[in-house]
């Protein structure tokens, strides 16, 4: 009897400990996942009270730029993005294997949503409404100069709350014959202004292409080929992107805007090889970030989007980018969920 009792009782004690332990390690969570992304509060900045260009700092929190002031926000992103009224943080959640997390912010930057996957941050969009999310993460390596690198990319409506996971079920139309294959990779997508149509890069075959994809029809067709990191002009009828014009190098690329239109090019007055997803600052100027003096820093650039002028320090210690337009931004009408 006294074994029994003293088995129950030791039994009892490690379930115990185990429901203890629990509860820690989802406090932990919880608390680590609030460092990484909730605003601290007593910044007071909002996307209605603050527009302008957002940077992620060298500590890796966002700030809001006034002129020489940086104004904090609260947030740690690896990866920032913002819209009118929403934006996007990409931050990592600890783990093995790491995890990564798409967090939707609202107009005061408090988290609405919280999408978990696997893979590290690279890309952020949010649609000129707010009501698109994208992100893309590499999945195997960590840069697009590498042969052995894989991308998976996400998008939500932010609005019915339709999830898309990965973008490669996308139905291809590769010079104008439907095309599949299992090394299709898409990355860095960019929203036009009816949050139906969007912009990305598609890769296969050791060759990259500049599709428009269709959300409602879920399809996607090759526009140009030599196209990465594409961002949509604010009027929606340019791409600014990062053209591969070097091989076999550590700096292959050079930034071009191309028009929809006409489909002809422009090399931007920038020389340096530039490996991000410009953000339009307006209709004339983009913004990107470029390795900084000191060993793993980065500035922020800007230059004109009609190839003249000269590059411009926007910002010293700084990357990722984003110009919040504020309110007055219109909002579209399309979306996904009901294709």
């Amino acid at each position: 009897m006294t074994h029994t009792l003293t088995l129950r009782t030791r039994v009892g004690a490690v379930a115990l400990a185990a429901v203890v332990l629990a509860a820690l390690a989802v406090v932990y969570t919880v608390r680590a996942t609030d460092r990484g992304t909730t605003p601290a509060g007593a910044s007071g900045v909002t996307l209605d009270n603050t527009p302008g260009l957002y940077v992620r700092t060298a500590d890796g929190t966002i700030a809001a730029l006034a002129g020489s002031e940086r104004k904090p926000t609260g947030l740690s992103c690896r990866r920032f993005y913002a819209g009118a009224a929403k934006s996007v943080c990409l931050t990592t959640k600890p783990g093995v294997p790491p995890r990564s997390q798409a967090v939707i912010l609202d107009r005061t930057l408090k988290p609405q949503r919280i999408v978990t996957f696997g893979g590290t941050p690279n890309r952020a969009r949010v649609s000129p409404s707010g009501r698109m999310v994208s992100w893309t993460v590499f999945v195997s390596g960590d840069s697009y100069a590498g042969n052995a690198f894989s991308t998976r990319s996400g998008i939500l409506d932010t609005q019915t709350g339709y999830l898309i996971k990965n973008v490669e079920t996308l139905q291809l139309t590769l010079d104008g014959r439907r095309y599949s294959a299992s090394d299709v990779n898409y990355w860095g997508i960019t929203f036009a202004a009816d949050d139906n149509r969007f912009y990305a890069t598609v890769s296969t075959r050791g060759k990259t292409y500049l599709v428009e994809g269709d959300l409602r029809a879920w399809t996607a067709r090759t526009l140009r080929e030599n196209v990465e990191c594409p961002s949509l002009s604010p009027d929606g009828t340019r791409i600014a992107y990062k053209k591969r014009v070097r091989k076999g190098t550590s700096d292959p690329w050079r930034l071009h805007v191309l028009d929809l239109k006409t489909l002809r090019d422009t090399p931007l007055a920038e020389p340096r090889s530039v490996d991000d997803q410009a953000a339009w600052l307006n209709d004339k100027t983009l913004a990107y970030a470029l390795p900084g003096s000191a060993q793993g820093s980065s500035d922020i650039w800007s230059v004109r989007a009609d190839g003249s002028g000269q590059p411009k320090r926007v910002a010293r210690d700084a990357s990722s980018p984003s110009m919040n337009p504020g309110e007055g931004t219109r909002r579209g009408q399309g979306g996904v969920g009901a294709r």
